[in-house]
């Protein structure tokens, strides 16, 4: 039997979405109040920072912060155009209905990207070891273009002698416009809580996928670079079953009816004469969707075959109502 992990979902908060910005097609003045789903990773092995454990609990996602105040000023507006917002359950309060204390317990915390309703309350983690995409640290102290100045961000967010950007993606650009923030080095302090694979940690295709990391070492959990959504933007594949596999799909959309093919990518007035979406790369966000469909239909991971996969995108409303019994201490 091949080394599994765990997942258990976890309430991390509430927010309510346009629709116009996010789906075609969309009901004229339709918002919907969905999820910021994060998720609780356990996996059989002893965490550096907690060796009489016999379990490295990580935290996916951290979803809104229960103080909106703790937002940096420029966000207000925006964050005023999500109401309404419930903050209550956070990523916190969660994982202590499991009998889990974010302080002590949660050994890594692994962010899909930087984006408000995602990034929680940190300082509720001050033991673990922070997992971000390439990039991440440099882009909350110095920006990422006109659409994401540095003051959309708080630059102490995460804690940097705690924090692991995750090595370089070396892809193509195909326009010389996507100007990635650049790689920083990991603390020695950042680097002695990660498991003893970090070491030899590269990106290698997988499946329909680019570019993954084998977080372990032993297949169980992999993180997928998906580019398209922020910079950084990350995905898990975890094994869960011998032929069973969870991939956490983070931002890569924000409607299941994208993932089922109902609906696409909405487009909308960026401000400057031109059209966006919620995408920074619009392009790259639907190849990113167009991998994981095609994930699904291979059915086969590392020669293994007629694999099972569910994908669970962090604002599925519709997959949280069904799933209730799936959350923390719940699993998948």
């Amino acid at each position: 039997m091949p080394v599994c992990v765990t997942i258990s979902a976890l309430d991390a908060g509430h927010l309510t979405l346009p629709e116009y910005l996010f789906v075609t097609d969309a009901e004229p003045g339709k918002r919907a109040t969905v999820p910021s789903l994060a998720f609780l990773i356990q996996h059989p092995s002893s965490p550096p920072s907690r060796p009489s454990s016999s379990t490295t609990n990580i935290v996916f996602d951290l979803g809104i912060k229960r103080d909106l105040s703790g937002y940096a000023p420029s966000q207000e507006a925006h964050i005023a155009d999500r109401q309404p917002i419930i903050t209550d359950p956070d990523c916190a309060t969660s994982l202590r209905k499991g009998n889990l204390e974010p302080a002590t317990d949660v050994d890594i915390v692994i962010l899909s990207h930087m984006h408000w309703d995602h990034v929680g309350t940190p300082s509720d983690f001050p033991s673990a070891a922070f997992v971000v995409g390439s990039g991440t640290l440099d882009m909350l102290l110095h920006g990422a273009g006109p659409l994401y100045p540095a003051d959309i961000f708080n630059d102490d967010e995460i804690p940097a002698s705690r924090t692991v950007d995750l090595p370089t993606v070396m892809r193509a650009r195909g326009d010389g416009k996507y100007q990635e923030p650049r790689h920083t080095a990991a603390t020695k302090e950042a680097r002695e809580r990660l498991p003893t694979a970090a070491s030899d940690w590269a990106w290698k295709p997988l499946a329909a996928f680019p570019a993954a990391l084998d977080f372990f070492g032993d297949g169980s959990l992999n993180v997928i670079d998906a580019p398209g959504h922020l910079y950084g933007h990350v995905n898990l594949l975890a094994r869960v079953g011998e032929k069973r596999y969870v991939y956490l799909g983070g931002d890569c959309c924000h409607d299941p009816r994208i993932l089922r093919g109902e609906k696409g990518i909405a487009l909308y007035d960026d401000g400057r004469g031109g059209l966006r979406s919620v995408h920074v790369h619009t392009d790259e966000a639907q190849q990113t969707l167009d991998r994981i469909g095609e994930f699904v239909k291979l059915k086969a991971v590392e020669g293994v075959k007629d694999v099972e996969v569910e994908v669970v995108v962090a604002h599925d409303g519709e997959w949280r109502e069904k799933n209730s019994h799936r959350f923390w201490p719940g699993t998948l």
